[in-house]
């Protein structure tokens, strides 16, 4: 069995482009070196459908920090940053919720944060945020195809998870597509 962090092998991509926000994720699911499932649904809509998330991470608990990420949304009027900033204290402080294996990307019409059970709050600079092992080539792709092409923010996260399906062997072609 490997001892790689199940949060690694997926690929997650928000771009905040053109006054929308598309987010995306691979379907693939893995079990040590065996895929199980190749169309999962790694991204959603929460709230009254104003705010995505996606995750990264074992199912159980990427699910579980889902719950209290819209609990927390519930308890703040739909208040993105406060929600998160709420989730990531409760995340990092409680002894069950430290144990949870996963990571999330969350968005609204404002604002693009990922969030983790180490305390990390990040807002990326450019609007393009990824997790999973194949982030990087993801986050990479977005950055050119943003930069250099008239391509709509679903156009370019679509775009960019196909290279990062074409590198990454965690990471497949399934892709579930959300935008706001």
């Amino acid at each position: 069995m490997t001892t790689e962090p199940d949060f690694v092998r997926t690929t997650v991509l928000a771009v905040r482009h053109g006054g929308r926000v598309a987010m995306a994720s691979d379907g693939q699911v893995t079990l040590d070196k065996a895929v199980v499932k190749d169309r999962a649904k790694k991204v959603r809509r929460l709230g009254n459908g104003d705010v995505l998330a996606g995750f990264a991470g074992g199912a159980a608990d990427a699910f579980a920090l889902l719950t209290r990420f819209e609990e927390m949304l519930s308890a703040h009027s739909g208040k993105l940053e406060r929600a998160a900033v709420e989730l990531v204290k409760v995340w990092r402080t409680d002894r069950a919720l430290r144990q949870l294996q996963a990571m999330l990307v969350v968005a609204d019409k404002e604002k693009t944060l990922l969030l983790s059970g180490t305390g990390d709050l990040i807002e990326p600079d450019d609007g393009i945020m990824g997790i999973g092992s194949g982030s990087v080539p993801a986050m990479a792709a977005a950055r050119a195809l943003v930069a250099h092409t008239s391509l709509t923010a679903r156009e370019v996260v679509e775009a960019s998870m196909a290279i990062a399906a074409g590198i990454d062997i965690y990471t497949n072609n399934h892709l579930t597509i959300e935008e706001i």
